[in-house]
């Protein structure tokens, strides 16, 4: 297992009578790119303004490499944080922003400029280390940011937001790029973000908070696919659901009988750990999993609802649809574009729904 480069224990810190962090316990291993994930008023935030020292624990501890925090001084810690909207200095080259930090701890000249130029070089600005923050893109600024928070070598980079104030487009290939740098210079990235496409992109693991608790851990893939909760399967990515109770077990499965169905249908899916007959469940269905057709008699699938076209969608990639199945249930499915002949399906159009016990999560909340 890696060593662990940041440990929280237990973490506690009010905002008045708002717990903003709630006895909150995790690790970050050493070298990973980890993000906090969560919508506004979450407790990602203060988590990262704790662990940079801009707040104080009210409770519990913050370890850095082994190391207690709780009475070191934010200028005194292995961090650098690097801010949403990048902070540079206007009145300064992008190498006098970059430098600033090493010359006023009054390194040597040439420890100063060959440290610069080696993370100008992994930033790819060396062309422009005379110009000016005004004078270049909001990517390059980003990426003068980062050189800046680099230079220092930390042993942990905080990241707030800081994508945030890019465009579309930029976000997305800056996502790539970030995540390039991280596994450049092995050092551990904490990123904190409201963008779920991005912690999903960048992040080897995700912690998903919510009312300053920590609801789940893990990779990207098992958050998407593996949710713990009904509020991570709709944070994260768009969900279907159905609520029912299990009514019996057939091996590795079981049926789940939803209000409003035909009589006598049950849905077929993966029971989750601790549920038994009776239990009231969620089955949560992502989109991409539901597949379409007009045909009555397709074999293969353990399930199958009928439905109706309420709207579709054209995405470039892909077609998205806005079904509308029995007891007034709204669903979407996404249906990838791959070919001229492929089959649309029309507004008032009559299909059938159809996906596996195993494209399914059931949850007991």
């Amino acid at each position: 297992m890696a060593e662990v480069s940041v440990e929280i224990r237990n973490a506690v810190k009010a905002h008045g009578a708002t717990l903003a962090v709630d006895h909150l316990s995790l690790e970050v291993r050493r070298g990973e790119f980890f993000s906090i994930l969560g919508p506004s008023g979450s407790g990602k935030t203060t988590t990262l303004r704790l662990l940079a020292g801009f707040e104080r624990l009210d409770q519990g501890d913050i370890l850095i490499e082994g190391r207690s925090m709780r009475s070191v001084p934010p200028n005194h810690r292995p961090v650098n944080l690097v801010f949403q909207h990048y902070a540079l200095f206007p009145h300064l080259t992008v190498f006098g922003n970059v430098s600033f930090g090493l010359e006023m701890r009054r390194l040597p000249k040439e420890e100063i400029r060959s440290r610069v130029a080696s993370v100008l070089d992994m930033v790819r600005l060396t062309p422009k280390q005379d110009r000016w923050p005004a004078q270049l893109s909001g990517g390059e600024q980003q990426r003068v940011a980062l050189a800046r928070a680099l230079v220092n070598q930390p042993s942990v980079l905080l990241l707030d937001e800081p994508l945030g104030a890019l465009d579309q487009q930029l976000r997305q290939d800056m996502q790539v790029e970030l995540k390039a740098i991280q596994e450049q210079v092995g050092i551990t990235f904490i990123c904190v973000t409201h963008h779920q496409e991005e912690a999903l992109t960048m992040s080897d693991r995700v912690a998903i908070m919510h009312q300053g608790r920590l609801l789940q851990v893990g990779s990207p893939q098992e958050i998407y696919e593996a949710p713990a909760s009904s509020f991570v399967a709709g944070f994260i990515g768009v969900s279907n659901t159905l609520r029912g109770r299990i009514a019996r077990f057939n091996g590795t499965t079981c049926d789940v009988t939803v209000p409003g169905l035909p009589t006598g249908q049950a849905i077929v899916a993966r029971p989750s750990a601790g549920a038994g007959v009776g239990s009231s469940v969620t089955l949560v269905l992502r989109p991409e999993r539901l597949h379409l057709s007009n045909e009555v008699r397709v074999g293969g699938f353990d399930n199958v609802l009928e439905g109706r076209v309420s709207k579709a969608v054209y995405n470039g990639s892909e077609m998205q649809y806005l079904l509308s199945l029995a007891d007034g249930i709204s669903w979407k499915a996404r249906v990838p574009n791959v070919g001229e002949g492929q089959k649309k399906f029309l507004p008032g159009e009559a299909v059938f729904v159809r996906w596996n016990a195993d494209e399914g999560v059931v949850l007991t909340e």
